[in-house]
C-alpha cells in the first residue's frame, strides 16, 4: 500500500531529474549565448510538456486535481516572470558573461529547490517535536520585517557587498 502512494512521486521525482539531466546534460553541454528563438523554443516545449502532464492528472486524478496542478502550474509561472528580473541584475552586477548564464542560473535554481526542500523537511519535524518553535519562527520574521522597514529609504553601498569583495581579490 505504501509502495503504491508513493509510486507516482517517484515516477515524477524520476522525470524530472531526466529532463534536468537532458537539460543540461544534451541541450546545453555547451556554454552558448542562449538567443531570444532558443529561449521561445525551449520555452514552447517545456510548457507543452507541463500541459501534457497536467492532461494526465486531469484524466487519471480527476477535475480537482486537473485543475490544481495547473493552477499551480500557471502561479509558478507568474512568479517565476519576478525571479527572472532578479536574476537579470544579479548577473549584470556579477558581469556574467552571457554563455555562463545558463548552466549559473541551473545550478543555482536547482540548489534553491534542494536547499528549500531540506529546510521544509527540517521545519516540518522542529514544528512537530517542538510546537513553541512556532514563536521563535514568528519573531524571526517580524525581526526581518522590521530590519527591512527601518532600511527603506536608506541608499544601498553595493560597493561594499562582501560576496562581490571577495571575488574581486
Amino acid at each position: 500500500m505504501v509502495l503504491q502512494t508513493l509510486f507516482p512521486w517517484i515516477g515524477l521525482i524520476t522525470l524530472i531529474l531526466l529532463f534536468l539531466a537532458l537539460d543540461l546534460g544534451v541541450f546545453n553541454r555547451v556554454p552558448h549565448a542562449i538567443s531570444t528563438r532558443e529561449a521561445l523554443t525551449t520555452s514552447v516545449i517545456w510548457i507543452s510538456l507541463a500541459l501534457l502532464f497536467n492532461l494526465f492528472v486531469l484524466y487519471t486524478q480527476g477535475t480537482d486535481a486537473g485543475l490544481a496542478f495547473f493552477t499551480g502550474y500557471l502561479l509558478e509561472k507568474l512568479l517565476s516572470l519576478d525571479n527572472m528580473f532578479v536574476f537579470i541584475m544579479i548577473f549584470n552586477f556579477f558581469q556574467v558573461p552571457s554563455r555562463h548564464q545558463h548552466p549559473v542560473l541551473f545550478w543555482g535554481v536547482l540548489g534553491a529547490i534542494i536547499s528549500r526542500l531540506l529546510l521544509i523537511l527540517v521545519g516540518i519535524e522542529l514544528i512537530k517535536s517542538f510546537e513553541w518553535i512556532l514563536y521563535l519562527f514568528g519573531l524571526l520574521l517580524i525581526y526581518s520585517s522590521y530590519k527591512i522597514f527601518s532600511e527603506r529609504g536608506r541608499p544601498v553601498k553595493i560597493e561594499a557587498n562582501t560576496i562581490r569583495h571577495c571575488l574581486s581579490h
